[in-house]
């Protein structure tokens, strides 16, 4: 085993005997070989859809799969087996390409036996250049990214051939001798595949659950049963208040699901009552102290206590043994009713934590709505200054810097934020000026997208260069789709972004020279240094 794809890898190294996110060295065995037998599919496919032999479903199954075996997403190795099972299945239909393949295109096991030795032999250090390793992981990381995201509009039926046209060239270019500029090349490709993404996703959200508005949510519990859902799937929601609507049984949300309080769809539903608890990593506390079932809808879980594991429930992707898994029909519907039925035999959730109300719903539709306000607090000195801090949370104490960072902040500065790092600062209660909050939760993660809109609008009204703006970028990441993310700013042209809380281990000292050299990237050193350099006098 060996891992080093999120911010937690082992002393910023690389986990080799258990993953700090709980899998066993199997289960991130059988990752490796999964997304080695999707390289494959790749390299087969990629030249027969282009000579109209192909299957264009292929990427599909592709994408579902790299999404599941990001961070946090699937621990269940039995589903990884099936997966490696059709793996093999959908490569061995496509037409073989052109002259000798390689071993990712013809590996076949006789049996579980040979599928477990083959998964220790083909994971990240299979590639010995270290440069070459670390662009070929760079460029399968953000690859992650825009297949988790492209999923989410996908369910809504927005789709783009080119988006999974281009995941899989990606892949099938990571088994090629290419040149170091090609490998550059392909990485800053991914990015604006991924701000592709993050279009089509955004509209997809938008057309179905329409534009999101600055809405005001409760932290407060009430005295009915309810069921807990987190992660990022906005129709899993939609569904899931359908069927409790009229039962007595109230709807948290969690996480990154408290953005959804934004869309005018889920406005006005009686028992969506809130939102429950802080980001993924605590998880263990808050989901034994809610006491009713909760749904997880995508990453991240964290493996459950055993005192709360009947009340969880997984669904889509994500995956964990023991764990009820609850999928969709042929059309797409998903039954909650097993929920539903144990939530009215549990207990009312008990308050958690800072119990202020949030604020959400600050996407860009919303935000560029007061244009006209804000562009005239740039101009008096009102606003000096706005603070990206957009990205992910974590465990580690290193984050405490990011609320620090937020506390130190002068008053006549906001916080630009989407993703689950807002939950470090939007409960700080920093107010607002002139009735713009100082925090514009712009929504999740994928939501960053609106940020970048904001700061084109912004650099468009002012006639000046994006990088011009009074902008600083000060990102927090955790798992590859904040790398995406990432890549997507880059291919954007924004430079001087500081990453934290510690640079990626993936990334080897000649890559990061480049994207410091060509992009000004860096990382984050204290609050006292970092505010010098972020808001200049």
């Amino acid at each position: 085993m060996f891992c080093y794809q999120c911010e937690e890898t082992l002393n910023g190294k690389g986990c080799t005997k258990k993953g700090i996110c709980g899998k066993d060295e199997e289960t991130a065995n059988l990752i490796d070989l999964l997304i080695y037998l999707c390289k494959g599919i790749s390299v087969r496919n990629v030249p027969a859809m282009e000579n109209g032999a192909g299957n264009p479903d292929a990427g599909k199954f592709i994408m579902d799969s790299l999404f599941t075996t990001l961070t946090n997403v699937n621990f269940d190795k039995d589903r990884y087996y099936q997966l490696i099972s059709e793996a093999i299945a959908i490569r061995d239909k496509i037409p073989k390409a052109a002259g000798s393949e390689h071993d990712a295109c013809t590996w076949k096991p006789k049996d579980k036996s040979e599928v477990e030795e083959k998964a220790k032999l083909v994971g990240v250090l299979l590639t010995e250049n270290e440069d070459v390793r670390s662009l070929r992981e760079l460029l399968v990381y953000g690859l992650k990214g825009v297949s988790a995201y492209y999923h989410h509009a996908a369910i809504l039926g927005f789709t783009d051939d080119e988006i999974p046209a281009f995941v899989q060239k990606g892949l099938a270019s990571t088994l090629k001798d290419l040149s170091v500029d090609e490998m550059t090349g392909l990485v800053l490709e991914c990015g604006g595949v991924g701000v592709k993404t993050l279009e089509l996703l955004d509209r997809a959200h938008t057309t179905t659950f329409g534009k999101p508005e600055i809405t005001t949510v409760k932290t407060t519990v009430r005295d009915r049963p309810g069921i807990l859902i987190t992660g990022h799937d906005l129709l899993d929601l939609k569904m899931l208040l359908e069927q409790t609507k009229g039962t007595g049984v109230d709807v948290y949300t969690h996480g990154e699901m408290l953005p959804a309080h934004g869309y005018p769809a889920f406005k006005g539903i009686e028992n969506l009552v809130g939102n429950y608890g802080r980001s993924w990593w605590h998880q263990k506390e808050e989901f034994e102290s809610f006491n009713g079932p909760v749904l997880i809808t995508t990453n991240c879980i964290v493996p459950p206590k055993d005192s709360y594991k009947d009340r969880v429930y997984t669904t889509s992707v994500v995956g964990y043994p023991g764990l009820k898994h609850i999928k969709a029909d042929e059309k797409g519907h998903k039954d909650f009713s097993a929920l539903i039925e144990q939530a009215k035999k549990c207990s009312p959730p008990e308050a958690v934590g800072n119990e202020s109300d949030l604020i959400t719903g600050c996407a860009h539709d919303a935000v560029l709505a007061l244009a006209g306000p804000v562009t005239d607090a740039i101009k008096n000195g009102a606003i000096r200054r706005f603070i990206v801090m957009a990205g992910c949370d974590g465990r580690h104490r290193e984050r405490e810097y990011y609320t620090e960072f937020a506390k130190a902040l002068p008053a006549d500065t906001v916080i630009l934020t989407a993703g689950c790092a807002k939950y470090r600062y939007n409960s700080l209660g920093l107010g607002d000026i002139g009735g713009i909050p100082r925090v514009l939760d712009a929504g999740q993660c994928n939501d960053s997208y609106s940020l970048v809109v904001i700061a084109k609008a912004l650099a468009e009204a002012f006639g000046v260069d994006i990088n011009e703006l009074p902008v600083s970028y000060n990102i927090a990441w955790y798992e590859q789709k904040a790398v995406l993310v990432l890549l997507a700013l880059l291919n954007l042209g924004i430079k001087n972004i500081t990453i934290g809380p510690v640079l990626p281990a993936f990334v080897s000292p000649a890559v990061l020279d480049v994207l410091v050299k060509n992009f000004g990237l860096g990382k984050n050193s204290t609050v006292e240094e970092d505010l010098k350099k972020m808001v200049p006098q």
